[in-house]
């Protein structure tokens, strides 16, 4: 194998592995944003507790790498690719059960880019309260479910959030599938299991995209606590 191979498939794994990471964190995250449905007290405790512990900074440091990383060596792949075939297909269709070309994995630089745009504001917003921060609770604590409450009940926020959720889940419903088949998990030689690798990709994100729609939703229709 070149050197040129081998740098390709290292980059290649390092979009997986990456992504996979990326995508147990949104497990997580949602399972700590849902708290919101249960109260706010609840949740700016959980917030808290998140905070103030110590090791939340390296977390939070090993989270922004792998972002990076995975963004750089996607890019880096995409224009790649590119390069390589600078004439595009004269028609692109989607392929049946046997394919793995779709509407997902042929968006995939465009919602990629979009999420990447996202995040910076996402975290401005909510993090670092840089829009607009309600006061403090009479405990101290940050009023973060106040924030977040604040946020969605206006429909201009909701429906960006609700788009940017669906732009994540598309991303999801071809890159979990993709990053197994990256790491030699997945193959389609292996009919069943490769049908069975996609499809957990689609209900994993089903589930994160329904999730974090819920939840603005279920805010700005009066539903949550």
């Amino acid at each position: 194998m070149t050197t040129a191979s081998w740098s390709s498939m290292a980059r290649k794994w390092a979009v997986a592995l990456t992504g996979l990471g990326l995508a147990l964190f949104l497990l997580l995250h949602l399972a700590g944003n849902l708290l919101l449905l249960v109260g706010p007290d609840e949740f700016d405790q959980y917030a808290h507790d998140l905070v103030s512990n110590p090791f939340v900074y390296v977390a939070e440091a090993g989270l922004l790498l792998f972002f990076l990383l995975h963004a750089y060596n996607a890019l880096v792949h995409v224009m790649r690719g590119k390069a390589a075939r600078p004439v595009g297909y004269v028609k692109k269709r989607q392929a049946g059960d046997s394919g793995r070309k779709s509407l997902a994995s042929t968006t995939m630089a465009l919602s990629g880019l979009a999420i990447l745009l996202f995040v910076p504001l996402h975290v401005a917003k909510f993090k670092f309260g840089v829009f607009g921060e309600p006061a403090p609770r009479p405990d101290g604590m940050r009023n973060l479910a106040a924030l977040v409450t604040e946020t969605f009940q206006k429909p201009g926020w909701v429906a960006f959030y609700v788009v940017m959720m669906i732009l994540v889940a598309t991303h999801l419903s071809h890159g979990v599938s993709s990053a197994f088949q990256s790491l030699g998990i997945a193959h389609p030689r292996w009919a069943c299991w490769d049908r069975a690798i996609r499809r957990f990709g689609w209900l994993y994100a089903a589930l994160i995209g329904a999730g974090f729609v819920l939840i603005p939703l279920a805010i700005f229709l009066g539903l949550a606590h």
